[in-house]
């Protein structure tokens, strides 16, 4: 059973951030499950010992926007918040397929000589 502070923030304050989603599963403690852009597990935060305003804290540190109302729109900078680039990453990402950019030349080619 959620707590009256857990219960809050999942009735009224869920509906107000941007790519943030309530799963009932029964019997299980309430936890925030942050996921990647994949859809893969990044961490699970216990939420059964904070407070409401603990909880809308955290999750506007880890970077969710939260809209004036439930149908206000999201500006286009915040559409994919949280997400932001990880610095564990490297920065050159393998391109797309559909990427625009040319493929890499060999460097026996040299074209400009």
């Amino acid at each position: 059973p959620l707590c009256p502070q857990v219960k809050a923030f999942v009735t009224q304050d869920i509906p107000l951030y941007h790519n943030l989603e309530m799963k009932h599963m029964p019997g299980a403690d309430p936890e925030l499950v942050l996921l990647s852009h994949r859809y893969e597990e990044v961490e699970r935060i216990p939420l059964s010992d904070m407070t409401r305003e603990e909880i809308n804290q955290l999750v506007q540190e880890l970077g969710f926007y939260r809209k004036e109302t439930p149908d206000a729109p999201v500006p286009e900078e915040f559409q994919l918040a949280p997400a932001r680039p990880l610095p564990s990453l490297p920065l050159l990402q393998a391109p797309t397929a559909d990427s625009k950019t040319p493929p890499e030349r060999d460097e026996g080619e040299h074209p400009d000589l």
